[in-house]
């Protein structure tokens, strides 16, 4: 996959953890697409390590699965390290 596509699958996995993901989010579209390249990267890891399947091509639906899983882990892991995710709005 070439840069074009790890940037659009960044895009739409990042987005796709913070809308399913509840809490205050960071950033604009730069901190969407790179927590959608990290989380489709650290995907990647999960994938080869417990399934034996890796990030294929753009238009796999195991590539879409693992990218949204690790954005998912890694804003998980961002909550937890700013306890943003668990303020009270006043």
């Amino acid at each position: 996959m070439g840069i074009l596509g790890w940037i659009v699958l960044g895009l739409i996995a990042g987005a796709i953890a913070k809308a399913v993901m509840p809490g205050k989010d960071p950033g604009g579209i730069v901190i969407t697409m790179l927590l959608g390249i990290v989380g489709a990267i650290i995907g990647g890891f999960i994938g080869r390590a417990i399934f034996g399947s890796d990030i294929g091509s753009f238009f796999d639906l195991s590539t879409w699965l693992l990218a949204i899983l690790g954005s998912l882990i890694v804003l998980g892991i961002y909550h937890v390290v700013t306890k943003r995710g668990h303020r009270a709005h006043s």
